[in-house]
């Protein structure tokens, strides 16, 4: 993995500045020590539809290695699979509902920041770990949440300082940042905006709007050389707009974010008329010998957009189980830190849990990368990857456009 020379996000805090109990584990002891249940709350419908498969791909993928590895505490774990929707509707609710009921010991979701917002008062009021492979809204990073929630992809201000910096390192000098009304949106806007070094112009828009003319038409008129779309499935309706209006990817620099990175939406527009557009996403470039363990579990993939952190969640949870020896939601919040940082290095659940079994302190690094929290639950050091379309439905990595580096704080 290449880091580029080119984009240089500036670290807010230093890594090494992080201290984390070493081998915690719960004060219950053995009081959670039933079988490992994990319930997904990811989206089967909504806005985010795309990004399903990949992630329950994903946890898929991770429960089935760690059963053939004997499970966790000599008994298999559960997936408990469950949709959350979109923020226009309760479905997340009634999943969360269902899984506190069902007696799960961690909830891995929502890939929306929006609809984990929703429910995470519910999920960490009921003493269960709250683990998003996707949330990037740097409002979940100081959320009152008891220690419960985590993530393993990285707060919007590394994203935004990526793409604001992208833009400009591209010869951008007048930028709009064209966002969906939501903290997931808006955060990202924001450090976009704030990593971008020209002048620089806002349009937020309603994600629910039938159309999106008015919008385009206050883009239109700041005369940008470069477009940020941050959105969701509406992009493609956006994009139309762009077009229509002249100011489309054929005509001005257009970039995604992750919320919208999709290899099939666009199909349906103009030929070609993708190519050249890039795009962020956090995370390392998921390799073909984990694509090919995805396939085997759901051949249908297309896109394997947080698939590799939705595995790593569900293989941190696992060991935090095993750690503490016990499968209830305060063991696992107990010993995450300590299985993912400071300790003798491991990258699978298998050589973990031998190491585990030998009193080893260990240090998880999965397939999304090297996973240290902070004291928030968030990723300190992250990869983000810049990607480019070329065609309308397929993007491709870039080999020397991935960077790393430390996440900034929130302001």
């Amino acid at each position: 993995m290449q880091i580029s020379k080119k984009l240089k996000v500036v670290a807010a805090f230093a890594v090494a500045g992080l201290v984390f109990a070493g081998c915690s584990s719960s004060d219950s002891d053995e009081s959670g020590a039933g079988p490992l249940k994990i319930g997904s709350l990811l989206p089967e419908t909504g806005n985010l539809a795309f990004l399903g498969p990949p992630e329950f791909a994903g946890i898929d993928l991770a429960v089935a290695e760690i059963n053939e590895a004997g499970g966790v505490l000599g008994q298999p774990i559960e997936h408990i699979r469950g949709d959350s929707g979109d923020t226009s509707t309760d479905i997340a609710q009634q999943t969360t509902d269902s899984h506190i009921a069902a007696g799960v010991g961690a909830i891995v979701g929502a890939a929306s920041s929006g609809v984990s917002l929703t429910v995470i008062d519910k999920i960490s009021g009921a003493g269960i770990v709250h683990f998003s492979p996707a949330n990037t809204s740097p409002d979940l990073t100081s959320y009152a949440d008891n220690g419960f929630y985590f993530r393993s992809a990285p707060s919007d201000t590394f994203q935004g300082a990526v793409l604001g910096q992208l833009m400009a390192a591209n010869g951008a000098k007048n930028a709009v940042f064209l966002n969906l009304d939501d903290a997931y949106g808006n955060g990202l806007a924001k450090y976009g905006i704030a990593g971008f070094t020209g002048t620089s112009t806002q349009v937020v828009y309603n994600p629910q709007a039938a159309e999106f003319s008015a919008d385009v038409s206050k883009a239109k008129a700041a005369k940008p050389d470069a477009i940020a779309i941050i959105g969701f499935d509406e992009t493609t309706k956006v994009l139309t707009e762009l077009i229509k209006q002249g100011i489309g990817p054929d005509k001005v620099k257009t970039y995604l974010v992750d919320g919208n990175l999709s290899s099939g939406a666009y199909k349906d527009l103009p030929k070609d008329i993708m190519k050249g557009v890039k795009a962020t996403l956090p995370g390392v470039f998921t390799n073909d010998e984990l694509m090919q363990r995805l396939l085997g579990v759901d051949p249908a993939l297309t896109d394997f957009s947080y698939a590799p952190e939705s595995y790593d969640a569900v293989v941190l949870i696992a060991l935090a189980a095993e750690q503490g020896k016990g499968t209830d939601g305060t063991t696992i919040r107990d010993n995450l830190a300590s299985v993912s940082s400071g300790g003798t290095k491991c990258t699978t659940f298998a050589e973990c849990k031998a190491l585990i079994a030998e009193g080893t302190d260990i240090d998880y690094d999965g397939v999304s990368g090297a996973i240290e929290f902070d004291a928030n639950g968030d990723p300190s050091v992250a990869t983000m990857g810049i990607y480019e379309y070329v065609a309308n439905d397929k993007y491709e990595a870039r080999a020397a456009e991935f960077i790393t580096g430390a996440v900034p704080a929130a302001e």
